[in-house]
């Protein structure tokens, strides 16, 4: 039976990794991982010498995410990549090819043939919290039945513990800290799609807007595909720009024809504004990039668009979305 694996990666590398199949891990002075002696001590040994300001408990726990993604992963073992760039959870399978890529800040790869690509609003929250480890590579225990659903797979072998317990404290304190913000995020979306139409969407939309110091009015209830919400600077319209705004309540991935289908709305003095409490392709983004009268806000960023004006938000959705301010610390967890 099969393993089941998670993993981490820095969001730059998420677009790759899905369009080409594969999952990478960092530490690039040790060079092609598959040159180090095939046991334990070999690689506790080269990442000391490596990394020799490496703080000492972190060496044994490094050591064993390198040893594992070498020589434990096996083909047709399963993988499920949190990716960041797009708030979606990736399930694969292993292939069982190794790759060195040394021109890559994560040269060590490994092949996966991807088998879904789901939001995040799909999984409970404690399978989540499960994939928010601070390790870079770990097994996939408690929730393995949850995941494996969603690619209609059976139930795995079990790989054995990582080796954790000495873990650094800024490690382990970067990752509740990103844990926080990803849980709090996901809890505002969830209210935010299981709680509102698509409707209610639009002017939950019309109505941050408005807290953001814009005149905004949702337009005729006319179906899918037309401009949602049309905003402005002065309260009567009449000076540019007049910005046309699409809102999708679905949290999948938005493809550049949607994208081009709101810029073919605009005339002369107009922008566009595509809301999603989703994502968006790297064509989407792509056009985003060329396109100056275009902006593309993605649910990571809706939420932080909410946050900010949470204050000036109506009872009405601050009754449906509960948040009071706390602060966690401001720490960044290390591959």
């Amino acid at each position: 039976m099969s393993a089941v694996w998670g993993v981490h990666m820095p969001e730059s590398l998420g677009f790759d990794a899905v369009e080409q199949g594969f999952v990478a891990i960092g530490w690039p002075e040790l060079g092609d991982l598959r040159q180090i002696g095939a046991s334990r001590e070999a690689v506790k040994a080269a990442v000391a010498e490596a990394y020799p300001d490496l703080k000492e408990g972190s060496i044994p726990v490094t050591a064993g995410v390198l040893f594992r993604f070498v020589h434990e992963i096996e083909a047709g073992d399963v993988v499920i990549y949190p990716s960041k760039h797009d708030r979606q959870v990736n399930i694969g399978r292993f292939t069982g090819e190794i790759e060195h890529v040394p021109v890559d800040e994560m040269p060590n790869r490994r092949r996966v043939e991807w088998l879904g690509h789901f939001p995040r609003s799909d999984f409970s929250q404690s399978a989540l919290y499960e994939i928010g480890s601070f390790l870079t590579l770990f097994s996939v225990r408690t929730h393995v039945a949850e995941f494996l659903a969603k690619v209609a797979l059976a139930s795995p072998r079990q790989a054995e513990a990582e080796e954790v317990a000495s873990a650094d404290d800024d490690s382990v304190t970067g990752t509740v800290s990103r844990q926080a913000v990803e849980t709090t995020q996901d809890f505002v979306v969830r209210r935010l799609h299981n709680g509102l139409s698509g409707f209610e969407f639009e002017h939950f939309t019309a109505h941050l807007l408005e807290c953001m110091g814009y005149t905004a009015r949702v337009s005729e209830k006319t179906g899918d595909g037309g401009v949602d919400v049309i905003a402005h600077t002065d309260e009567l319209g009449f000076e540019p720009p007049i910005i046309k705004v699409q809102c999708k309540r679905r949290t999948d991935q938005i493809g550049e024809p949607e994208v081009s289908q709101l810029l073919g709305t605009l005339g002369e003095g107009e922008c566009a504004l595509f809301v999603t409490l989703g994502s968006y392709s790297r064509a989407a983004r792509a056009l985003e990039r060329n396109r100056p009268k275009l902006r593309l806000i993605d649910g990571e960023q809706l939420v932080r668009l909410f946050m900010e004006n949470y204050a000036k938000f109506s009872a009405r959705y601050r009754t449906l979305i509960p948040l009071r301010q706390a602060y966690i610390p401001d720490v960044v967890a290390e591959e």
